[in-house]
């Protein structure tokens, strides 16, 4: 039995043996078609390799290009505005644009511009149109961005309507808080863009100077405008690779190099100019007149300290913009001058040796008739002498030297001190005025003439021209920059000449002179009222200039001011009642903030004897 069973078990041994020994045909077509495929395979794409590689080989370059390259721009913020002594006057905030894609919105909310259209409907409860189907429209998030950007929602939806648009402003230079704002409400389509917002931290005081900026920091007006180039700077750009989160990987190509944009000082001093605003803005105000306008130079340097308009307005806000508020009256608005040119007149005599200092002029009877047309004082004033002549403002006695002389060199003279001609300082709208240039002149004409009739000029031009007496005689460059090494003066009338002028005109603020209200205690000045008719068509009118020009302290001059008041109202419409007191506490907040020494009564006359 164990045999048996031995020889069963070998038997099943020896079968499973047999059966791994067993193997199935070499399949030859087989292994052709496989090889011959991968062959194939292999072959197609080397020959695709070979292809973009040799025949098209800047394919695969280009698609990736598509990808990744991108040009940004590197943003030069226009540059700031700061007085002579540092304070900001103008500078560039960060602000954005808010932006929208219609596109994107349409696709969102799944309607089409008909769709908008149909959607239209008038509200019978305020008889508007809104388009009431829509599904954003009742949105909170919608309305909330309507509300912060003070944009009716109507108005939105008339810019996303906008067929084929992709890009399209909401609104400009809102304020950073406002963005996180939006921000927060994740609006699809609604993008922000940096730019620059232009803040003017002294607002209304120096409008009329600085000009202002449109929306693209473009200057429009003033200095903005005059050194728009030098302010603005140039954008840069160039080509960078992206990676597939937006990070700079590689900087490839630069485009447009970046240029710095440049800051500017200005000559103005703030506090100054501080003063000569409020006191010119209560003058306008108290005296009901229209305008008026002060500038303050510097007699030794021809910077310009201050430069004060009213009407003015704030730059900061926008919806007062009038362009009559923005004009520079200082240097767009020409006057005659009135009686302020008769120190002139004087220089002119004494120049060209038709008097002397000491000489008496008899005014009396106080009137003359010149060519049949009368010339008068507003009294008799008898003899007096040329000091006298500026102290009481004798058009008889002024008039009486202009006859002295030819039209020519009275011309020349007015010429020298600045009249008709610009001064240089570069600002848009700069008005020369009026100086006639005749064959004949009568001698009505001479006269009128020699007391600021028939001629024009600027508050500028007449700050110039007192510049040019404190100065001993010198014209110097006007500027409204800082200078910190001033060029060099030319003489344009002789010294003893502005000197002696310069003394006569310290008694118009003494007692008995036209302006004791232009008198600055601690300091001696020297100065002119003018008071004159208005032109209108065939003739003058019944409204006034009032002006008044000096400069102090007479020892040793510093600054010269010129104050225009321009239509005065009611009995006190004199300069010596108007323009004067502005002079007055212009002129002392000037010495003082400049740490001028009071006059030294001895200096000044040595300096006349050496001349």
């Amino acid at each position: 039995m164990k045999k048996m069973k031995r020889n069963l078990s070998n038997s099943r041994k020896s079968s499973q043996i047999k059966k791994k020994k067993v193997y199935r045909n070499f399949s030859q077509w087989r292994y052709v078609f496989v090889s011959l495929t991968i062959l194939l395979i292999g072959g197609l794409l080397i020959s695709r390799l070979a292809y973009l590689q040799i025949i098209e080989p800047e394919y695969l370059s280009g698609e990736a290009d598509k990808r990744s390259l991108r040009v940004t721009e590197s943003v030069a913020h226009r540059g700031n505005i700061s007085d002579r002594n540092g304070e900001e006057l103008a500078i560039s905030v960060p602000a954005y644009a808010i932006w929208v894609d219609p596109k994107i919105v349409k696709q969102t909310f799944a309607f089409s511009d008909q769709e908008l259209t149909d959607s239209l409907e008038v509200n019978k409860r305020t008889g508007k149109e809104q388009y009431t189907k829509l599904s954003f429209y009742k949105s909170k998030k919608w309305s909330a961005l309507s509300e912060v950007l003070d944009i009716p929602i109507e108005n939105l939806v008339d810019i996303i309507k906008k067929p084929n648009s992709r890009f399209a402003y909401l609104k400009r230079q809102v304020n950073p808080s406002i963005v996180d704002y939006i921000k927060e409400l994740k609006l699809p389509g609604i993008a922000k863009q940096l730019e620059s917002h232009r803040y003017y931290p002294t607002g209304e005081i120096n409008a009329n100077i600085l000009g202002l900026t449109d929306l693209d920091s473009q200057g429009i007006e003033g200095i903005e405008k005059s050194y728009n180039n030098y302010l603005q700077g140039q954008t840069g750009k160039k080509t960078v690779r992206k990676d597939r989160l937006g990070n700079v990987i590689d900087n490839v190509e630069v485009l447009k190099e970046k240029k710095a944009a440049g800051n500017l000082q200005l000559s103005i001093d703030q506090r100054i100019q501080a003063v000569a605003y409020s006191q010119l803005k209560r003058a306008v105000k108290m005296n009901d007149a229209t305008s008026g306008s002060v500038v303050v130079l510097d007699v030794n340097t021809g910077e310009i300290y201050a430069m004060a308009n009213y009407p003015s307005f704030n730059p900061n806000d926008r919806t007062q913009y009038q362009p009559y508020k923005l004009r520079n009256r200082a240097i767009t608005d020409t006057f005659e001058p009135g009686s302020t040119v008769k120190p002139l007149v004087v220089s002119s005599a004494l120049i060209y040796k038709k008097t002397d200092v000491d000489e008496v002029i008899d005014t009396s009877p106080g009137w003359m008739t010149l060519g049949g047309r009368r010339v008068r004082d507003g009294h008799n004033l008898g003899k007096i002498d040329l000091a006298m002549i500026l102290k009481k403002s004798s058009n008889i006695g002024v008039s009486k030297l202009a006859l002295r002389l030819k039209p020519e060199q009275l011309q020349q003279t007015f010429a020298n001190f600045g009249f008709g001609n610009d001064t240089g300082i570069a600002l848009t709208g700069e008005s020369v005025g009026r100086m006639p240039i005749r064959h004949r002149w009568s001698d009505f004409e001479l006269a009128t003439m020699s007391f600021g009739y028939g001629i024009t000029t600027t508050t500028l031009q007449l700050a110039k021209a007192y510049a040019i007496l404190g100065s001993g005689g010198v014209e110097y460059p006007l500027s409204i920059l800082k200078n910190n090494k001033p060029l060099p003066g030319r003489q344009v009338i002789p010294k003893n000449v502005a000197y002696e002028v310069v003394d006569m005109m310290e008694g118009v603020s003494e007692k008995g002179g036209t302006a004791p209200k232009a008198k600055v205690e601690g300091y001696r000045i020297a100065g002119k009222t003018g008071t004159s008719r208005k032109a209108e068509a065939g003739g003058y009118g019944d409204d006034y200039v009032a002006v008044f020009a000096g400069l102090a302290p007479i020892t040793n001059p510093r600054f010269a001011i010129a104050v225009m008041i321009n239509e005065p109202q009611g009995d006190r419409y004199y300069a010596g009642d108007v323009a004067a007191p502005v002079f007055s506490a212009v002129m002392k907040s000037s010495l003082l903030l400049s740490h001028v020494m009071p006059d030294d009564e001895n200096e000044r006359y040595t300096l006349l004897e050496s001349n």
